[in-house]
């Protein structure tokens, strides 16, 4: 490609809509008492600290549900520049929110949400479990990095459920599935409780996604500390992979 068609292409990927778009800055203007105006929604080609840093975890989260409702629709951002993204965080960023999902490559969250790099941490493994690393991990992107949200995100008809429910044993996934297990025997459901039966599947999968957001508030103090301070918010949410829709609990 040559200058003068880079140029063009830069320019036509100039004022396409990020994570901040008219339609997300509009819907939290209000909240934040107009600090995000609409001359945001066609900034930089990443979010910039002074902008993560004006939204409330509600905010972000607002955002992060509109960004599914265009995924839902087809109107996803018209071309995500991705070089573009990569250069703008090579030196920087300034995610609003830590996603932990699981590794199926069916829900993979920055494009079911419509975001685009430095948008998000995401810390994906089988059965969107924590564990002491990943904990880390959220401490970091919330204390040191920002972070505004911690999003725990199961999915429907997961396949490290279904092991969990048949009592799978293979090498290492045996002590990982063994993490989803109490998530079994919590869930309260009337019928056929096999990983044959989907709706029992997809209830143990959200019941997962609450016991391990009560994990991560009792094994991390300093996310239950940030979270009594209303500095984050904890939340979780299932993708639902037949419809396209992220519901979020409660």
């Amino acid at each position: 490609m040559n200058d003068s068609n880079g140029a063009q292409v830069e320019r036509r990927h100039s004022d396409r809509r990020r994570f901040l778009t008219v339609l997300g800055a509009t819907a939290v203007a209000g909240s934040v008492g107009g600090g995000l105006g609409l001359h945001l929604a066609y900034a930089a080609e990443t979010m910039t600290k002074e902008q993560r840093d004006k939204m409330t975890p509600d905010d972000i989260i607002a955002l992060m549900k509109k960004g599914n409702e265009r995924f839902l629709k087809g109107t996803e951002q018209p071309t995500h520049n991705y070089v573009g993204q990569q250069r703008a965080v090579a030196n920087d960023q300034h995610p609003a929110a830590v996603i932990l999902s699981c590794i199926d490559s069916r829900a993979p969250a920055e494009i079911i949400m419509d975001l685009g790099i430095g948008d998000v941490f995401n810390s994906r493994v089988a059965g969107n479990i924590a564990n002491d690393d990943i904990l880390g991990s959220m401490e970091f992107a919330c204390k040191v990095a920002g972070a505004k949200v911690v999003l725990v995100m199961g999915h429907t008809s997961c396949g490290a459920v279904k092991g969990a429910i048949d009592g799978a044993k293979l090498g290492n996934l045996t002590g990982l599935l063994a993490k989803i297990r109490p998530a079994v025997e919590a869930t309260d459901f009337k019928g056929d409780r096999s990983s044959k039966n989907l709706a029992f599947v997809d209830a143990v999968a959200r019941k997962n996604v609450e016991l391990t957001m009560d994990s991560i508030r009792a094994s991390s103090p300093v996310l239950c500390d940030l979270e009594s301070t209303k500095a984050i918010k904890i939340v979780g949410a299932m993708y639902n992979l037949q419809t396209g829709t992220v519901d979020y609990l409660g």
